[in-house]
């Protein structure tokens, strides 16, 4: 039997047994967070730019099924499938993603409730969004400049773009908190997911993708394209887009899911085998 307030000071140290209990996969979860936490700021910035550039496979997936498509109204229903090829490459790949984040090192932070881990879950955060949204430029920049898809291939792009800056700040916030609550929810589901797994990340993100919930990372290779393609302005991009995205996935996944399940683990008395 592990008491709570072992576990509240040491998680890491919780002998895991096979059940798939919130009290295992909150000691699986936080002994990943404490190894990213220690990760160098170089190797956190390769992998974070490795995750955007993965990323731009949403929506380039996406937009091919979409370009071929027939103009029906169940084709999106068989176009948004190409939007979880980017989460597929990221986290099977192991790459640091902005919206993961928002739940693994949450964790160790809201055990210790120092300074020291404040900050490096600030350093973390910093270097992998800005890491993300760089390559996500990138990606988009290619796209956008040199003649590697086809033109209709590139309209298809322009209505993905669209779709997304379609709401007021206030719609993509609500929107955005959906998307970061989905999105570590599947974080804190894989641990336990074993051959399941990629199926876990392809309806988690396909529900991401049908209800365009928007999500910071994908949502940037698709508006990034459409300024670049000088269909709408940066500072549209930027103000109505990026920045109330970021905000909802950070309040989706910090809130509803991290300290939610903190909190649950916190004030249970689990023994063994509980959930």
């Amino acid at each position: 039997m592990i008491e709570d307030k072992h576990l509240e000071t040491n998680p890491q140290e919780v002998v895991l047994d096979r059940s798939p209990s919130a009290r295992n996969i909150h000691a699986i979860v936080f002994e990943e967070a404490e190894s990213e936490l220690k990760r160098s700021s170089p190797a956190l910035l390769w992998s974070g730019l490795a995750a955007g550039l993965s990323m731009g496979f949403s929506m380039i997936s996406e937009g091919l099924l979409k370009a071929y498509l027939p103009d029906a109204e169940w084709s999106i229903l068989v176009s948004t499938f190409g939007y979880s090829m980017g989460f597929l490459i990221v986290v099977l790949g192991k790459q640091q993603l902005f919206t993961e984040n928002t739940l693994t090192p949450i964790l160790p932070l809201l055990h210790r409730k120092n300074m020291a881990t404040f900050l490096n879950v600030g350093r973390l955060w910093g270097i992998v969004l800005f890491a993300n949204l760089l390559s996500a430029l990138i990606i988009a920049m290619a796209i956008a400049y040199t003649s590697i898809f086809e033109p209709h291939v590139m309209k298809a792009f322009e209505a993905i773009g669209k779709k997304a800056m379609e709401p007021g700040f206030g719609t993509t916030l609500l929107r955005a908190v959906f998307a970061g609550w989905l999105i570590a929810l599947m974080v804190w589901l894989l641990p336990y997911a074993d051959a399941a797994r990629v199926w876990v990340i392809i309806i988690i993100t396909y529900i991401v993708g049908i209800g365009h919930f928007s999500h910071v990372v994908a949502g940037a290779v698709e508006t990034f394209t459409l300024a670049a393609t000088q269909q709408v302005s940066w500072f549209d991009v930027l103000g109505n887009y990026i920045l109330p995205t970021l905000i909802g996935n950070i309040l989706g996944g910090v809130i509803l899911v991290a300290a939610i399940n903190y909190a649950q683990i916190k004030a249970g008395r689990f023994k063994k085998g509980n959930t």
